[in-house]
């Protein structure tokens, strides 16, 4: 298999067909597969998910748990179980993701982000530009600025600077035989975890077309992924340590920049909460 399309889903009723509809149309020289796992949704995700199966036989792999996988707590960590299953269940040389609630636009995104890395041998991932558009009615906007780089590497996202929407990825599947580092457990950012060992392994290509589209909403986690929240900050500080470690201090003036940052958010932090 030459691509799997992971799609973690969880009360996605009004995204998910229009989800599976961008992966479906996809024009390809090669065979892939959608490989999703739906989290116990309490929504009827889990019905269209079954009707999409029975309607393309052989095409989509469903993981449709009866139970939610967790963990519960803390919050920043709902999904992570779902999903490490999901990337290990991929077994294509190349995995591509996609959230339940975000769909892809161009037919020919696999084809292209394929030929890319097939071309480049010295890259592991490739991502492309993405519309965000917005549940409450704000604005829409592009992901990536005009001027983000054809080509970045691990340092770049060591320096805390994220650039790839998570489902403009598509990678080599390491993890198809490889475990997952220890630190990833503890990580509450798992996009972040994933692609920094990724990049630990090769460059990072990015195409600047719009071929899909990321959808924020109030029950997203990038809610709870916030600058505001002290818990996630200490673990966000942590994983930097930790990787700082795993990468046996190579990226290491890098590395305690970030973390000089991250300290300096903490303590504002702490003023406000003491002058509250």
């Amino acid at each position: 298999m030459k691509v799997s399309v992971c799609v973690p889903a969880y009360n996605h009723e009004k995204y998910i067909a229009q989800m599976l509809d961008g992966a479906l149309m996809q024009q390809t020289n090669f065979p892939f597969e959608i490989v999703i796992g739906d989290d116990a949704s309490t929504d009827n995700t889990q019905a269209i998910i079954r009707e999409y199966v029975a309607a393309n036989p052989g095409r989509i792999r469903a993981y449709l748990h009866e139970e939610n996988l967790g963990p519960k707590e803390p919050r920043e960590f709902a999904g992570r179980n779902n999903v490490l299953s999901l990337l290990k269940a991929c077994k294509g040389e190349y995995v591509a993701m996609c959230e339940g609630d975000d769909y892809w636009t161009d037919p020919f995104k696999l084809q292209k982000q394929v030929d890319f890395l097939d071309a480049n041998p010295d890259f592991a991932i490739c991502h492309h530009n993405m519309e965000v558009i917005y549940e409450d009615g704000s604005a829409s906007h592009f992901f990536n600025n005009p001027d983000q780089k054809l080509t970045s590497t691990i340092e770049d996202l060591l320096e805390d600077s994220w650039f790839m929407a998570t489902a403009s990825w598509l990678y080599r599947n390491y993890f198809l035989t490889n475990d997952f580092a220890d630190w990833h457990a503890k990580a509450a950012a798992g996009d972040w975890a994933i692609m920094i060992q990724l990049a630990a392994r090769g460059k990072i290509g990015y195409l600047p077309e719009t071929m899909g589209v990321y959808r924020k909403h109030s029950a997203g986690l990038s809610n709870v992924h916030a600058v505001t929240n002290i818990s996630f900050l200490e673990n966000r500080k942590q994983m930097f340590e930790n990787v700082d470690k795993w990468l046996e201090n190579r990226y290491h003036g890098t590395i305690s920049k970030t973390l000089a940052k991250y300290d300096d958010q903490l303590s504002q932090l702490e003023k406000i909460g003491r002058s509250n």
